[in-house]
Formats: structure tokens, sequence, C-alpha cells
């Protein structure tokens, strides 16, 4: 029987929950998705009709800015390197060397495969060619995900790479974003956010061009936004919405480590959530005093507050079960900080990204170890991958057949295709045949 129980406020701890429960307790906090998609409708409409006077009408309405150009000049660009620090630009440096090399040993060299005598095959591959790149810019801009986002891009060979961001008040973009983008190498850079941004990356305007694939994380608005995207046409990297991250604890963790690796996630947000494992009460009571501790010396703390209030702390009666939970879960972000936690990692089946061991934070990931953050939230992990090369990239298959090779194939696709009575695919094969 589930039991439940307020240890700080705006936390629930459940002890030993019923595996029927399990589905219940996986779910994500949502919002209205009727009026979301009406609403998300409605701009995509209006965008659609009026362009760029539209666009503009909702950066009023939305980020309460006046745009008069869309697209940031080369001097704003330039002028980024001069308003931060040089520590900042160097970890921005040393974190895009590492997001290089990490995706640089995705590139995948063609292999010609002789499936049999005259017959070879392989696969090659070609870059999307025009791509946009959502950068959440509000109460946080994510400077860091233009690199996540823009080095895999270039090293794809993507033709047109867009990156769309909310100005502030003034109408500006962060500079940490646009130095981040002249890492990245990129220059087209458009002043707009949320729904009214994937819209026009989706039917494009005179100043945002129309794309053929939208990455990049945002909120539930901008989720709903690039779902109704594929509707139209458009590719999108996966559904990552709100952050997530589960932490599977057991008594060699340490509690303070494992606390401020849930609130690294919950201060994204009032939306995202954080979910905490543990086969021991006592590391339970440990972690979530830790959090009551941390929390008030964090300047985002309502924001924290507010995501811890549908985020939970759930004992069970061992960590397989714990793993067994987790798989049902599909986090975002995984953390096992466990005993021998590389053995656990057979035990994986839905995770977006891992982290093994106390010392694997997961800003790690977030920032520079190497790995992508731009990850399938809300259970989407069971059936998505997060963003890497690949995503930039589609796969073509080549194959060519030479006489010995078709004497060798062509009784086999006769057989099939007459089977199937498809007899314009049999006679293709049947014609060679006879030529020879």
């Amino acid at each position: 029987m589930t039991s439940w129980k307020t240890v700080m406020p705006h936390i629930k701890k459940i002890k030993f929950p019923t595996t029927r429960s399990w589905t219940k307790l996986a779910i994500r906090p949502s919002i209205d998705t009727v009026d979301l998609s009406s609403t998300v409708e409605k701009i995509f409409t209006d965008i659609w009709k009026n362009g760029d006077t539209a666009v503009a009408k909702y950066t009023r309405r939305f980020d309460k800015a006046t745009i008069a150009q869309t697209r940031t000049s080369a001097a704003e660009i330039k002028a980024a390197d001069g308003k931060l620090s040089m520590d900042l630009k160097e970890a921005m440096q040393r974190a895009a060397q590492n997001i290089r090399k990490f995706h640089t040993a995705q590139i995948e060299k063609p292999k010609v495969i002789r499936t049999m005598k005259g017959v070879r095959c392989w696969r090659e591959s070609r870059p999307i060619e025009n791509v946009g790149l959502y950068i959440p810019g509000g109460s946080a801009p994510l400077f860091s995900t233009v690199l996540m986002l823009g080095i895999p891009a270039q090293l794809a060979g993507c033709k047109e790479i867009v990156i769309c961001t909310p100005p502030d008040k003034k109408g500006k973009i962060h500079p940490a974003i646009l130095y981040a983008a002249k890492l990245a190498g990129i220059s087209k850079i458009c002043k707009v956010g949320g729904i009214q941004a994937v819209a026009a990356l989706t039917y494009g305007t005179k100043q945002i061009p129309r794309v053929d694939k939208i990455f990049g994380p945002g909120n539930q608005y901008v989720t709903a936004a690039k779902q109704y995207a594929q509707q139209k046409g458009v590719a999108i990297d996966l559904p990552a919405g709100p952050s997530e991250v589960l932490i599977i604890a057991d008594q060699t963790c340490i509690p303070a480590f494992v606390a401020a690796d849930l609130l690294s996630q919950a201060e994204h947000g009032p939306d995202s959530q954080v979910v905490l494992l543990s086969d021991d009460d006592g590391v339970l009571n440990a972690v979530l005093a830790e959090v009551d501790k941390q929390i008030e010396k964090l300047p985002r703390i309502e924001i924290a507050r507010e995501a811890l209030r549908h985020s939970k702390a759930i004992l069970f009666k061992s960590i397989d079960q714990c793993m067994a939970f987790s798989n049902q879960y599909a986090p975002e972000h995984l953390i096992l900080a466990v005993k021998n936690p590389i053995s656990r990692i057979t035990c994986i089946i839905n995770a977006g990204s891992v982290f093994l061991g106390n010392y694997s934070c997961e800003s790690a990931g977030d920032y520079a170890s190497g790995t992508n953050h731009t990850l399938p939230t809300n259970g989407y992990a069971s059936r998505y991958s997060g963003v890497s090369l690949d995503s930039f990239i589609k796969k073509i298959t080549f194959q060519e057949i030479t006489r010995k090779g078709i004497k060798s194939l062509g009784p086999t696709i006769e057989c099939m295709a007459k089977a199937e009575k498809l007899f314009a695919h049999q006679n293709a094969v049947t014609l060679r045949l006879k030529s020879l």
C-alpha cells in the first residue's frame, strides 16, 4: 500500500508504492493541452497569413519587446565579445572544444558491404540543408544550447543554420548567446522566441527563412508548437519539453551532492520535475534535508519551490526496483549515485543521458563534458534518442549490381515479386536476365 508524507514544503515522500501505482507516479506535470493546441494553431495561422507583422505582434505581447529588425546585425554579434568576462569566454571555448571532439567522433565513413558476388551495398550521409535552432532565452538564456546544437550542425555540413531566441524587453539578445553562436560559426540569429519562432521557421517570412528541421528545447508551449510544425511538413529533433532528472541513491551517495543535482533541475522552470529513488529511508531523509537547506540560497528559489510541488521522493525495497521504476519513467537525465554504478549500466533500458557515480554531476552534461544536452523528456526517452550528429544528417543507401550480380540475385527477386503479384517488378529483372 502506498503511503504519502510531506517531508518538506511542496515535496512528497512515497513509501513502497505498488507496481500498479507506478504508471500514475510517472506522470509529469502538465497544463491544459486543449487550450494550448488552440493557441498554437491561432498563432501559426496568423504568421502564415501575416508573416513578420504577426511575429512582431507576438514579440510585443509575450516578450514585451518592440523589434524593428528581427535579424541580429553583425555589429551586435561583434560587440558581444566585450560584454563577457574572459573567464566565461574561456569556459565556453573549452566546452565547445569538448562538444566538437565528442561529436566529430560520430562522423561515419561509408562502408561497402558485398552481400553476394556482384552485389555491393553501402550507405552515405548527407546534411539536412536548412535547420532552425531554438534557443530558450527567457528567465535563463541557455547559451550552452547554441553550442550543443550549432556545433554538430556545422560538423554535419548544414547549408543554412538559423538561430531563433527571444529578446529581452530592450530588444537585445544576451551577449553569451551571440558569443556562443560565433564559436559555432553561426551568423543568422533572429530575435524571436516562443510559438511564434517555431511558426516562422515552419512557414518562413521575409526576415526568417523556412527550414527543413527544427531543433531545441523549450517549455510546453514550444514543445506543442514543434509538434504542430510536424503536421505542416517540418521535421523536429524530439519532444524536448520541461527539464527533469531522476536520481537513484543508496548509502554510498553523498546527500549534499544529490540534493544539489535535484535543485539544478528544479531551477530550470516551475514545470520541471525531479524524482529521487532509494532503498534506504535514511538516505531520502538526508537528501531532502539538504534540499531544504540548499534551496534557501538559490536566487531562483520560487521557481525551484514550484517545481518541487510536483516532485517526488520514493522509497523502494531494493535498488533493482528503483532501476525498474526508472525504466518505466524513462527520465531525461538519470543519475546513479550508487555503489559500483558501472555494474548497473546493463539494467538501463530507457534514459536520455546517464551520469555515473557521485562526481558525475548532471551539470557536466548540460555544459561541458562533450555529450549533448538536448534530450527527450516526458517519457519520450523510451522511444527517442538525444540530439547527436546523426540528427542533422540523412542516410542514403546505394547499391551497385553487376552482370554477375543480377544473374545470381535475379531469380530471388523474380520469385518474390511474382508471389506478391507485382509483375512489373518481376519483368524489370526478367528483361535483364534475358539480355544476358
